[in-house]
Protein backbone atom coordinates (compact mmCIF):
# COMPACT_ATOMS: atom_id res chain seq x y z
CA UNK A 1 0.00 0.00 0.00
CA UNK A 2 1.01 3.76 -0.91
CA UNK A 3 0.43 5.79 1.78
CA UNK A 4 0.48 9.17 -1.12
CA UNK A 5 -1.73 11.71 -0.48
CA UNK A 6 -3.80 11.73 -3.44
CA UNK A 7 -3.29 14.99 -5.85
CA UNK A 8 -6.12 17.41 -6.05
CA UNK A 9 -6.92 21.18 -7.71
CA UNK A 10 -8.97 23.45 -5.79
CA UNK A 11 -11.93 24.47 -7.36
CA UNK A 12 -12.41 28.12 -8.32
CA UNK A 13 -16.66 27.30 -7.14
CA UNK A 14 -17.39 27.02 -10.11
CA UNK A 15 -16.83 23.43 -11.99
CA UNK A 16 -17.99 25.25 -15.64
CA UNK A 17 -14.68 28.00 -15.43
CA UNK A 18 -12.60 24.72 -13.93
CA UNK A 19 -13.35 23.12 -17.38
CA UNK A 20 -12.76 25.88 -19.50
CA UNK A 21 -15.68 26.91 -20.75
CA UNK A 22 -15.97 30.11 -22.60
CA UNK A 23 -18.91 31.40 -20.70
CA UNK A 24 -18.76 29.63 -17.15
CA UNK A 25 -21.05 32.06 -15.17
CA UNK A 26 -23.68 31.52 -17.67
CA UNK A 27 -23.40 27.97 -17.80
CA UNK A 28 -23.46 27.83 -13.93
CA UNK A 29 -26.48 29.87 -13.52
CA UNK A 30 -28.31 27.39 -16.27
CA UNK A 31 -27.12 24.45 -14.15
CA UNK A 32 -28.51 25.72 -10.86
CA UNK A 33 -32.33 26.87 -12.76
CA UNK A 34 -32.36 23.61 -13.90
CA UNK A 35 -31.57 22.13 -10.67
CA UNK A 36 -34.42 23.93 -8.56
CA UNK A 37 -36.93 22.92 -11.90
CA UNK A 38 -35.76 19.16 -11.68
CA UNK A 39 -36.74 19.54 -7.83
CA UNK A 40 -39.95 21.14 -8.23
CA UNK A 41 -40.44 18.18 -10.58
CA UNK A 42 -39.45 15.51 -8.18
CA UNK A 43 -41.42 17.21 -5.61
CA UNK A 44 -44.85 16.74 -7.45
CA UNK A 45 -44.13 13.15 -8.42
CA UNK A 46 -44.65 13.70 -12.23
CA UNK A 47 -43.30 10.98 -14.71
CA UNK A 48 -41.32 13.13 -17.64
CA UNK A 49 -44.46 12.52 -19.60
CA UNK A 50 -46.63 14.61 -17.56
CA UNK A 51 -43.84 17.19 -16.46
CA UNK A 52 -43.58 17.83 -20.79
CA UNK A 53 -47.30 18.68 -20.83
CA UNK A 54 -46.88 20.46 -17.94
CA UNK A 55 -43.74 22.50 -19.35
CA UNK A 56 -45.07 22.40 -23.00
CA UNK A 57 -41.89 20.52 -23.79
CA UNK A 58 -41.47 17.05 -25.60
CA UNK A 59 -40.46 14.03 -23.01
CA UNK A 60 -37.12 13.81 -24.67
CA UNK A 61 -36.66 17.20 -23.61
CA UNK A 62 -37.90 16.99 -20.06
CA UNK A 63 -35.41 13.86 -19.75
CA UNK A 64 -32.40 16.34 -20.66
CA UNK A 65 -33.46 18.63 -17.56
CA UNK A 66 -33.08 15.26 -15.33
CA UNK A 67 -29.91 15.06 -16.33
CA UNK A 68 -28.90 18.19 -15.95
CA UNK A 69 -28.13 19.19 -20.03
CA UNK A 70 -28.11 22.70 -20.18
CA UNK A 71 -27.33 23.06 -24.10
CA UNK A 72 -30.15 23.60 -25.90
CA UNK A 73 -31.95 25.66 -22.95
CA UNK A 74 -31.75 29.50 -22.86
CA UNK A 75 -31.81 31.44 -19.32
CA UNK A 76 -34.90 32.93 -20.55
CA UNK A 77 -36.44 29.32 -21.63
CA UNK A 78 -35.69 28.32 -18.31
CA UNK A 79 -37.07 31.34 -16.52
CA UNK A 80 -40.21 30.57 -18.72
CA UNK A 81 -40.43 27.20 -17.30
CA UNK A 82 -40.29 28.28 -13.57
CA UNK A 83 -42.87 30.43 -13.73
CA UNK A 84 -45.14 27.68 -15.53
CA UNK A 85 -44.32 25.83 -12.13
CA UNK A 86 -45.99 28.42 -10.07
CA UNK A 87 -42.66 29.78 -9.38
CA UNK A 88 -41.62 33.95 -9.15
CA UNK A 89 -38.27 34.90 -10.90
CA UNK A 90 -37.06 38.03 -9.60
CA UNK A 91 -33.89 39.78 -11.18
CA UNK A 92 -32.29 42.09 -9.13
CA UNK A 93 -29.45 44.46 -10.56
CA UNK A 94 -26.95 45.88 -7.92
CA UNK A 95 -23.38 47.16 -8.03
CA UNK A 96 -20.84 45.06 -7.28
CA UNK A 97 -19.39 45.05 -4.06
CA UNK A 98 -16.04 46.32 -4.09
CA UNK A 99 -14.38 43.21 -2.63
CA UNK A 100 -15.28 40.84 -5.59
CA UNK A 101 -13.12 40.81 -8.64
CA UNK A 102 -15.60 41.49 -11.23
CA UNK A 103 -19.22 41.18 -11.30
CA UNK A 104 -21.13 37.74 -10.84
CA UNK A 105 -24.44 36.33 -11.87
CA UNK A 106 -26.31 33.97 -9.24
CA UNK A 107 -29.54 31.78 -8.36
CA UNK A 108 -30.44 32.41 -5.23
CA UNK A 109 -33.45 30.97 -3.92
CA UNK A 110 -36.14 30.54 -0.93
CA UNK A 111 -36.69 27.69 0.44
CA UNK A 112 -36.58 24.43 -1.39
CA UNK A 113 -39.62 22.98 -2.54
CA UNK A 114 -41.50 20.67 0.20
CA UNK A 115 -42.17 17.31 -0.38
CA UNK A 116 -45.72 16.83 -1.15
CA UNK A 117 -47.56 14.95 2.04
CA UNK A 118 -49.78 12.13 1.63
CA UNK A 119 -52.76 12.37 3.17
CA UNK A 120 -54.77 8.57 4.05
CA UNK A 121 -58.42 9.20 4.48
CA UNK A 122 -59.94 7.26 7.71
CA UNK A 123 -60.58 3.60 7.04
CA UNK A 124 -58.38 3.69 3.69
CA UNK A 125 -55.95 0.59 3.80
Amino acid sequence: MSNRTPSFERSSGNVFADLGFEHPDEELVKAQLILRIVELLRVRGLTQTAAGLLLGLPQPKVSLLYRGQVAGFSTDRLIRLLNRLDQDVDIVVRAKPTAHRRARVRVVGTAHPRRRQRRVRAGAT
